[in-house]
């Protein structure tokens, strides 16, 4: 029987409160490490309940222009996988409830070294991995070492995945299932909330895992209509603009963490 991890502990908690999760993501090291780590340790008090952490990368092809820009800022500071380990393990040290994911492409996963990675990130205190640029029939190495040492693959389905092809995506997905919403880039339009509430049922009549909805949501109202029938909800851009718009280090976490605020208090 697999353990009973953060991300089950945390989904459990919010189905008792009748509400859905808010899943906030920050690229690691955007707009430096210090800046970033400060932004990472307050996002609980300030409402997430799951934190997608994004690993900076230099082709990010499924993200907008913002994500883009927050990978480059990042790097361009130095960010690197043993540094983003690092803010992982910097922020175990102050909480060990809130389950983090991280987020990115395979590349820089298989340049460190797939099975060293998921060992690294595991003694640290990762909970999942999203690989947006892994289909599932190509992720069978790191499944079976994240099966062993307790990190959960999270699979992505988008509103092209359908019929043999989605009922295999979901076979072996672990933790909860990621629903792109929208064909594009991250930071595009808004879902249409009928559309994805349609997709939702389907995904649902193949797995029991919870469901969170992400692209395209901005704000509080955003996050409302669609935590009306999802498990949780996935907020990426916003955030990220956040940092890029702000004057200081000081300013952007305190825009982060309030625009974070304002979008929990939309879903409760």
């Amino acid at each position: 029987m697999r353990e009973i991890s953060r991300i089950d502990t945390c989904f459990a908690a919010l189905r008792s409160e009748n509400r859905p999760a808010l899943v906030t993501y920050i690229t690691a090291g955007d707009p430096d490490l210090e800046t970033s780590l400060g932004i990472l340790q307050g996002l609980p008090a300030a409402g997430a309940d799951i934190i997608e952490l994004g690993m900076p990368y230099t082709d990010p092809m499924a993200d907008g222009p913002s994500i883009q820009k927050s990978s480059l800022r990042a790097l361009e500071n130095g960010q690197t996988q043993k540094s983003t380990l690092e803010m992982v393990r910097s922020f175990r040290r102050q909480n060990l409830q809130t389950p983090l994911v991280l987020m990115g492409y395979y590349n820089p996963v298989y340049r460190y070294g797939g099975e060293r990675f998921l060992r690294d990130a595991a003694e640290a205190g990762v909970d999942g991995l999203i690989i947006v640029d892994l289909p599932y029939d190509h992720d069978q190495s790191l499944f079976q070492v994240a099966e062993e040492v307790g990190i959960a693959i999270i699979r992505l389905v988008t509103p092209t995945t359908k019929g043999e092809r989605l009922a295999q995506v979901l076979e072996e997905a672990r933790g909860f299932v990621y629903y792109v919403s929208v064909a594009g880039v991250t930071g595009s339009a808004a879902p249409r909330d009928q559309d994805v509430e349609r997709a939702l049922a389907a995904i649902r009549e193949h797995t029991d895992l919870p469901v969170a909805v992400g692209f395209g949501i901005r704000t509080a109202d955003d996050a409302a209509a669609i935590g009306r029938f999802s498990d949780g909800v996935v907020v990426g851009s916003a955030l990220v603009d956040c940092v890029e718009r702000a004057e200081t280090s000081e300013a952007a976490t305190a825009a982060v963490h309030d625009r974070v605020s304002e979008l929990a208090a939309g879903l409760r």
